[in-house]
Formats: structure tokens, C-alpha cells, sequence
């Protein structure tokens, strides 16, 4: 209960007298809409994400706007100013939206982390006001981290413009930036005021984005809900294609079991030191490093499911066979298990790959902890990693792909 306890000292006699432990608890609620047309002005979805909570009053916010959906959509820009005029009675747009580079190397750009605090600082965006982050994971975690360190925390609305943001990172509670040549180094836990999920938005996006975002499906299938698995192996044709209805309920299912486990994984800032929801993803956050992000992030993490699938069996965690029709799974969705970055070796002489396992216990300190594979559906998590299992593995996946490869040739010499 909340409160303040009073207890002795554990060093009685000392002097330190008695100590007054306080406790509190704050409750959390965001609300995550699936729409269509979200900046269409008989759309109310973003003018309520803004002004429902407190309808009495006009509702201040600075759009943010990623770089490569602009171009994309050159319409975007005034069509969000026009939204806002057509609400003026409940929302208020104090700027054009501000257009900001995107992508992974936008984290890695210190300067615009405060480029958008003086912005924020020039438009008295305060802690009432409101940043509207539009664009991909990236771009949302930049926003974010910049939102979450203005004024201490000013209310920030995501709107996810990527498969991967959508259906995974979009509707999380983790904001950061890389740094020092780690991912992911700078960051808070700062839950957003809304999530607005515009599956129009993803129409602009290149096939291989909308195909890399399909990997954290699988990833949170495989560890939370082996009939969502099953139901991806019986759509993987459309999935692939991205049609519509296998599409959206994809994202909505994954987004899902995503929000399901913040809220009753009992650790949703991550105080521990498990991370049951980056299944695959120690490899991946290193494959990404490893390839400059020439690597899309559900690309990387397509090879760390297939990695640690196989890991799994070799350690006799997971039953032989499984792992192979993971891979399968993957292959069918147009992600490729395998990259040859998994071959580069390291300044001694050891596989970079390996690299990955102590920045991934770097980041929540404590000790190692890494989510494998009991079965489909269910994940396990471990404490300590074979180097000699993570090599076989790596072999296994290399011979399969030269087998696939091999496979292919054939095929087309005929």
C-alpha cells in the first residue's frame, strides 16, 4: 500500500537512527487505435487522442514528421495542418509540422535530439502541450527521447508509420537514442499519451519494409502464442503479399500480445534483468551494428529467431525439427534466415557475433539473461550462453542456406 515506513536501522548502534521507506504506485493507461485515414478531417481519432481527457480546453501540439514519408507524401504536411483547422475548437497546431530525418542513423545524431529540445523550447510546447511523432521506430524513439526529456516528460502521441512500429516498438513504453556505438545507450521509459495505428500509412512503404516488419510477428508468436504461429504459417502467401485483411489483423494481434505483456509481464521498465520480449534480438542488435544497418532491424532479428531457434535444439530446450520449420516460416515471408555478417570475426579472432551477448547484459545489467525457445509458443529464459552451440548454430544456418542456394540454381538451369 502507499505510504511511508518507518523501520529500524540495519546497523543499529551506529547512529544512522531509523529509516522511512516510501512507497507509491502510479497507474499507466494509453489507449492504441487501429484506423484508417487518420488525418482525413472527418477522422476524429487524433482530436480525441489529444483533447479527450480534458474537453474543456483547446489542445496545443507540434507535429513531427519523419523526412522520407514527406517525400513520399508530399500531401501530408499541409493535410495535418488542414486537420488541425478543421478541430480548431479542440486542437491547435502552434507550427507547420517540423520534418526530421528518420531511420537508424537519425539515433545516431546527437544534434537532433536537440534541435528538436529547442524547437520544443521555441514553441512553449510545455507539459500540457502535446508531440505528435510520426514515422517509423527510428523516428519515434528520437521523438520520443526528446519528448521524454523536455520539461521532464511532455505528452507524446506516436503514430506509427512502418509495419514493424505498428504491430511491435509503436506500442511500447521505451524511448532512445545509440551512443558511444551502442544501441539503444540513451533512453527512458516514458509510456505515450496515445498510439494511433493508420494502416493507410503503410501503403508508401517498399515492399522490403513492410516484409521486415513481419518479423516480430513471428518473433512474439513464437514465444507467446503458438496458434498466432499457426495462423501465420496458414497465411504466410497473403502475409507476403501484404493484403489487407491478413495484414491488419496481423498488426493488431501482435500489438496485442505485446501490450498484454507490458502490462502483466510484471516489469514493464525493464527494473530486472529479463527481457522476454527481444527473443532473437541479442544477435540482431549486433548483426545491426556489424552491417552499419545495411540490415533492417526485423531483418536482423529474422536471423536472431532463426539463431536462437536453432541454439534452442542444440541445447535440448526445444524438440529437433521445430527450428527448422521456423526457418520455413521465415523463408516464406520473403525474410531470409541467414546473413554472412554471422562469419565476421572480432579484433581476437572470435566471432563478432559473440560480442552481442555482453552488450545485451550490459544494457539491463545484472546478469545474462536470454529468452530461447521451450516450444512453439512458449519461450524460456537462460542464464548463460555456449559460445561452442552459438558457432554450430551459425553452421547449421549457413549450410541450409547454401543448400537453399544450391536449390535454386538448380531450378533455374533447367
Amino acid at each position: 500500500m502507499p505510504g511511508i515506513t518507518v523501520r529500524p536501522s540495519a546497523s543499529p548502534g551506529t547512529g544512522s537512527g531509523d529509516v522511512h521507506v516510501q512507497r507509491f504506485a502510479v497507474a499507466y493507461e494509453y489507449a492504441v487505435h487501429f484506423t484508417r485515414g487518420l488525418f482525413r478531417p472527418a477522422n476524429p481519432a487524433l482530436a480525441d487522442a489529444l483533447a479527450g481527457r480534458e474537453p474543456h480546453r483547446r489542445h496545443r501540439f507540434l507535429a513531427v514528421l519523419e523526412e522520407g514519408l514527406a517525400a513520399c507524401r508530399p500531401d501530408l504536411p499541409d493535410a495535418i495542418t488542414a486537420y488541425a483547422a478543421h478541430h480548431a475548437g479542440r486542437i491547435e497546431a502552434v507550427a507547420p509540422p517540423e520534418i526530421v530525418p528518420g531511420g537508424e542513423a537519425a539515433k545516431n545524431d546527437p544534434a537532433l535530439v536537440e534541435t528538436l529540445q529547442r524547437r520544443l523550447h521555441a514553441l512553449g510546447i510545455d507539459r500540457h502541450s502535446y508531440v505528435v511523432a510520426i514515422g517509423g521506430g527510428a523516428l519515434l524513439d528520437l521523438v520520443g527521447y526528446a519528448a521524454a526529456t523536455a520539461h521532464r516528460g511532455v505528452r507524446l502521441v506516436r503514430v506509427p508509420t512502418t509495419v514493424l512500429a505498428q504491430n511491435d516498438s509503436g506500442v511500447g513504453v521505451k524511448n532512445a537514442v545509440n551512443a558511444f556505438g551502442v544501441k539503444n545507450f540513451l533512453g527512458t521509459f516514458a509510456p505515450p499519451h496515445a498510439v494511433l495505428n493508420d494502416f493507410d500509412l503503410l501503403a508508401s512503404l517498399p515492399r522490403r519494409e513492410r516484409v521486415a516488419g513481419l518479423a516480430e510477428a513471428v518473433k512474439v508468436a513464437l514465444i507467446r502464442d503458438a496458434g498466432f504461429f499457426r495462423w501465420l504459417e496458414d497465411e504466410a502467401g497473403a502475409l507476403a503479399r501484404f493484403e489487407p485483411g491478413p495484414a491488419q489483423a496481423m498488426i493488431r494481434r501482435c500489438a496485442e500480445l505485446h501490450m498484454r505483456h507490458i502490462a502483466s509481464g510484471g516489469d514493464p521498465f525493464e527494473a530486472g534483468s529479463a527481457r522476454p520480449l527481444d527473443f532473437g534480438h541479442w544477435a540482431a542488435h549486433r548483426l545491426e551494428m556489424l552491417t552499419r544497418h545495411a540490415l533492417r532491424h526485423g531483418e536482423a532479428v529474422a536471423v536472431g529467431i532463426a539463431l536462437d531457434a536453432r541454439y534452442s535444439v542444440l541445447a535440448g530446450l526445444l524438440a529437433p525439427g521445430a527450428e527448422t520449420r521456423v526457418c520455413a516460416l521465415l523463408d516464406r515471408l520473403g525474410l531470409r534466415p541467414w546473413h554472412p555478417a554471422l562469419r565476421l570475426a572480432g579484433p581476437d579472432g572470435r566471432p563478432a557475433l559473440l560480442s552481442g551477448l555482453r552488450d545485451f547484459r550490459e544494457h539491463l545489467g545484472g546478469e545474462l539473461t536470454v529468452t530461447l525457445l521451450a516450444d512453439i509458443g512458449r519461450g524460456v529464459e537462460v542464464h548463460a550462453i555456449d559460445e561452442g552451440l552459438v558457432c554450430s548454430a551459425v553452421g547449421w544456418l549457413e549450410a541450409r542456406e547454401a543448400h537453399r542456394e544450391a536449390g535454386e540454381t538448380g531450378e533455374a538451369s533447367r
